[in-house]
């Protein structure tokens, strides 16, 4: 008699597995070592007299993932081998006679809600994308049978149907763990690993089968249409398992070739590459990922072979260095920035991280797409001759980098309230630090300027206007060498090509911070705003411009309104090329931040240009156009001005039809004018705009179904709004 003490502090589930034997049975001893020394690992046995009865128990809390699958696995061998009735799942012995206790409601229940999960699962590796489709396509087919077969199942004894139902039970509960670690696990090992995992899945199509085709169907009296949808699966699950697709030979020839030691090739860029674009492991985001699935391996000893985990993590560094990030594949934990490491109790917010680094940005710098950078981090992308955006992908259009001064106020604020020092960065100090061939270029023009010769003047003008272009620390060293003065008392100049290239300079060194203030301390605005009204159409594009850099400073806001320079703008916008009326609107938008300049712009008529920007859609400005009205809607002068049917309408039309950031700002908008204004919100519901909220709230931005969700529930508070 053997006996295993259960452990007090245990909470367990019962999870029996059964075995009785017979004393003359001749083929129980490799049975009885599997009991009697690999379970006690995991649970407790208890001994019944009469008949020997083992029972086994699973700590809820004790046993791993992984462990659990081997003891399911283990009996499925050991059922085929001494056959089902030596080892059976949830059974129990009285007076000698097995008997069965699965309660096949609970079990259909649980296999209805395994499926359920297993179609949440969005989006597998792409090495295995056709088979888990496939499976997660034939699994939801069992729905209705399962459906059907609760309804019918007390026709026949609970014996009948409870060993086939826990069989397909353990079926999904094996399916569902294999596409988990399709949907999330790590793209190089599940590609390295292809075949042992398409014998997991060939594992599951048996279980199925099998299950599938025990289900006494007949004495059920499920319907001719389920069962021959049954007998479909079923012959679909047996193709399956035979079937040898294609596999793509170029990615298993490189594959095979980088993770050779032999071969020299392993290290070649192009072999590379092109593997980063099959196993789609190019972007930061998905690198990030899949260094965390990485990781998880490490941890639970995923790989057997300790020399394959080591190829897979050394191929994630090249495909990591490519990309430009920080090779950190901790084996013990998580990547962890220094940033971090630096200020273990604080949690940075996940948007002050750059997106290359994964460490909080000290200079964050805006890129062609729209995607934010740490200036160093992005400049060191740059410089290796990449030409597209680390997080998107998308080709750069320009490589000019804006800083992004709303973000990195916000990371000060974030750094001054939570007493967390920012990495400290060499800052150029002056003319000192400059090359010296550059040096003495900069101060040859600055000496250039004036000279008493006009083409002297404009081509050190010009020369200035490009070295300030190309990188920051030319910026910084141009302002500290004193160009600045003598470039705005040549904005007076009456030549209009003069002005012109004078202006981008100007433009150009304000992208540093540091130069705003001087800029603008010399007097520049006036004679930019005038610059803006009566120069070529290009001068006043980069004059519109350079008052939009100038006004990220609040003062500067402030003085550009004081100084009339809102009415060109309008103007601009109204009547400008189409990159005119961008420049302006981008400088619009930031000086409506200001409260006063709010009135400056309505009363400078700037609604009407903004409504013929919503009309005009081939312009391609109508996210501008309403988010600079989202800033007018919180005056009272602006609710008056945009407030009429004729523009709820157009508001209602952009919701129905708009793109998804189209949308998203409309509805902001119109929740904006609602909230100020109830006529508004009745105005769009004759409009149609209820549904169509309604299905912003499921398929919108996440922004929009804020919104929209918002509206709604203004909507129904509303007197007379269902």
């Amino acid at each position: 008699m053997f006996y295993s003490k259960p452990h007090q502090n245990h909470k367990t589930r019962e999870c029996r597995f059964v075995h009785y034997y017979i004393t003359n049975s001749v083929s129980t001893p490799p049975l009885l070592f599997f009991f009697f020394f690999f379970l006690p690992k995991f649970g407790v046995f208890k001994s019944n007299s009469p008949h020997p009865l083992l029972e086994f128990q699973t700590p809820t809390t004790g046993l791993e993932e992984k462990q659990e699958e081997e003891v399911v696995v283990y009996y499925l061998v050991m059922e085929r081998q001494y056959g089902s009735n030596s080892l059976s799942p949830c059974s129990s012995i009285s007076n000698g006679v097995l008997q069965e206790t699965v309660d096949v409601t609970k079990c259909l229940t649980e296999a209805n809600e395994l499926i359920e999960a297993i179609g949440a699962f969005s989006g597998f590796r792409k090495t295995q994308s056709k088979e888990c489709l496939n499976l997660v396509r034939r699994l939801k087919m069992l729905v209705p049978l399962l459906e059907e077969i609760r309804d019918l199942h007390d026709m026949l004894p609970a014996e009948a149907l409870s060993s086939h139902i826990s069989l397909l039970k353990e079926a999904l509960v094996l399916a569902k763990r294999l596409l988990k670690n399709c949907h999330n696990g790590s793209k190089i090992y599940l590609a390295f690993e292809n075949e042992a995992v398409m014998a997991r899945f060939h594992v599951v199509y048996d279980k199925l089968k099998e299950a599938l085709d025990g289900i006494p169907y007949d004495e059920l009296g499920v319907s001719v249409e389920l069962k021959e949808q049954v007998e479909l699966m079923s012959t679909q699950l047996k193709r399956a398992k035979c079937r040898k697709d294609t596999q793509d030979m170029e990615l298993a020839m490189d594959m095979m070739v980088v993770f050779s030691k032999n071969d020299e090739r392993n290290a070649d860029p192009v072999i590379l590459e092109r593997l980063a674009n099959k196993l789609e492991l190019r972007k930061i985001a998905d690198l990030e990922a899949e260094t965390i699935a990485v990781q998880k391996l490490v941890r639970h000893r995923g790989v057997p072979n300790s020399e394959s985990l080591q190829q897979i993590i050394d191929l994630l560094r090249k495909f990591k260095q490519i990309a430009g990030m920080d090779n950190n594949v901790a084996p013990d934990g998580p990547v962890v920035s220094k940033s971090l490491q630096r200020c273990k109790s604080t949690l940075i917010p996940h948007e002050f991280l750059c997106p290359i680094t994964l460490e909080i940005m000290t200079d964050p710098v805006i890129v062609a797409t729209g995607q934010t950078y740490d200036r160093e981090s992005i400049q060191k992308w740059l410089n290796s001759n990449h030409r597209t955006c680390p997080k998107s992908g998308q080709t750069l259009v320009h490589l000019s980098l804006a800083p992004n001064y709303a973000l990195k106020n916000l990371i000060l604020q974030w750094c001054q309230k939570n007493n967390y020092e920012l990495p400290k960065k060499e800052v150029v100090a002056g003319m000192g630090d400059t090359p010296s061939d550059l040096a003495g270029e900069i101060s040859s023009l600055v000496h250039n300027l004036s000279s008493s010769q006009l083409d002297i003047q404009r081509e050190a003008i010009i020369k200035i206007r490009v070295l300030s272009k190309e990188n920051p620390e030319n910026r910084v060293w141009i302002a500290n060498s004193g160009v600045i003065p003598p470039l705005v008392k040549l904005l007076s100049y009456p030549d209009l090509n003069f002005q012109e290239h004078t202006v981008t300079a100007l433009l150009n060194l304000s992208i540093d911070d540091s130069n705003k203030r001087l800029i603008a301390r010399e007097g520049a605005i006036p004679a930019i705003i005038e610059i803006l009204q009566r120069g070529t159409e290009e001068a006043k594009e980069n004059s519109a411009a350079a008052l939009f850099s100038l006004s990220m400073l609040d003062e500067n806001k402030v003085l550009i309104g004081s100084l009339k320079g809102i009415p060109p703008l309008v103007l601009l916008l109204r009547d400008g090329t189409i990159r005119g009326k961008k420049d302006a609107a981008t400088a619009l938008f930031n000086l409506s931040l200001n409260q006063a300049n709010k009135s400056r712009a309505i009363k400078a008529g700037i609604i009407q240009p903004l409504l013929a920007l919503l009309e005009d859609k081939n312009l391609g400005m109508v996210d501008e156009a309403l988010s600079i009205l989202l800033l007018l809607a919180s005056h009272p002068e602006g609710r008056s001005e945009i407030g009429n049917n004729s523009f709820i309408e157009i508001l209602v039309n952009i919701i129905i039809d708009g793109t998804p950031k189209n949308k998203e700002c409309a509805t902001s908008l119109l929740l904006e004018l609602g909230r100020n204004n109830s006529p508004s919100i009745l105005v769009a519901l004759q409009f149609g705009v209820y549904e169509h909220l309604v299905e912003l709230t499921r398929c919108g931005t996440s922004r929009a179904q804020r919104k929209a969700t918002s509206l709604l529930q203004y909507m129904s508070k509303c007197e007379h709004i269902p």
